[in-house]
């Protein structure tokens, strides 16, 4: 399989926000993350969201891994930890994408984050933005779909999910910051 992202080009792109009301100082994204039990996960997109685990790299990196409908498309997600900070985290897969036509993969750059909005209540944004693999080009191709019908689709489908599991993830991040509190 060809790990080749095609960087210059954007399948689909969302970031929905959610305020909630816990102080910045108090929310602690990474270590939510990380610690997030599989039931949680799931009720954070019924019925989307199948199951969820951590593990790391070779090299000792953090990990998440995410199983997931995104529309008609089985979704395994392979997020490496780049940033995992309390109020920053960046996580980048090569995600393993099951289409009723088959298999292929795409990059997703998956970005949580927090903002005070005033003293005792912050802004939890929910960033998704996936580029194709020159495998994703090759697959699309083979199945006679241009990449602006292949985007569209993502966008709709991506953008919907990103829109509904936003403000149940802040929530969620919410209740584990007052449980630790």
């Amino acid at each position: 399989m060809s790990d080749v992202i095609l960087s210059d080009k954007i399948l689909s792109s969302s970031a929905f926000s959610h305020e909630i009301a816990v102080p910045m100082d108090k929310i602690d994204i990474a270590e939510w993350l990380f610690n997030l039990p599989e039931a949680e996960y799931q009720r954070c997109c019924p019925p989307d969201h199948i199951s969820c685990g951590t593990t790391s790299t070779d090299s000792g990196n953090r990990m998440s891994i995410n199983v997931e409908m995104i529309g008609h498309t089985l979704m395994v997600q392979h997020y490496v930890a780049e940033i995992a900070t309390p109020q920053l985290c960046r996580m980048v897969s090569v995600s393993d994408a099951f289409t009723p036509a088959g298999r292929t993969r795409v990059q997703v750059i998956w970005t949580l984050s927090v903002k005070a909005v005033n003293e005792k209540s912050c802004q939890y944004t929910n960033s998704v933005l996936a580029h194709p693999t020159q495998e994703f080009m090759d697959f699309i191709a083979g199945h006679g779909m241009s990449f602006e019908e292949a985007a569209a689709a993502r966008q709709h489908d991506g953008g919907d999910h990103n829109h509904r599991e936003t403000p149940l993830f802040a929530e969620s991040i919410a209740r584990r910051a007052l449980r630790q509190s």
